[in-house]
């Protein structure tokens, strides 16, 4: 469970770390007025008139601010020639003796296998007394 738990922690970790997203915000002046963190932010209902004040003034109050949240882009990949040679033969020694742990046995031939005892006629044990202590 504890082994899970870990594999686990870790997958998520590498997964969230290499992930990039952007956070959208839009202000009208300086009142914040949505946030969005996947989809486009919406606009006050001022940017129409903003847009005809604009022509005018050349100036807009509202204004949009756009964060980056880069991640990881620069893994590790390491490939088998990468390793020296001594690693290279542990990996190889190591991978070998672990498949051949899964190698089934060889049939066993039993020949008595269909071979039926005689019927007994009489315990011969109790005839003769004869008993294993």
């Amino acid at each position: 469970m504890l082994h899970k738990s870990f594999s686990t922690i870790l997958a998520l970790l590498v997964l969230f770390s290499t992930v990039s997203f952007t956070i959208e915000k839009h202000f009208c002046g300086d009142v914040l007025v949505d946030i969005s963190i996947f989809t486009e932010v919406d606009k006050c209902a001022m940017e129409a008139y903003e847009i005809a004040l604009e022509k005018i003034t050349k100036k807009s109050c509202c204004k949009d601010v756009i964060d980056v949240v880069k991640g990881q882009d620069k893994l590790k990949f390491s490939s088998f020639e990468d390793l020296d040679f001594e690693q290279q033969q542990f990996i190889a020694a190591y991978t070998a003796s672990y498949i051949s742990l899964f190698e089934g046995l060889p049939k066993q031939i039993i020949p008595h296998k269909d071979y039926s005892p005689p019927n007994l006629v009489i315990d011969i044990h109790v005839l003769d007394q004869v008993f294993i202590i």
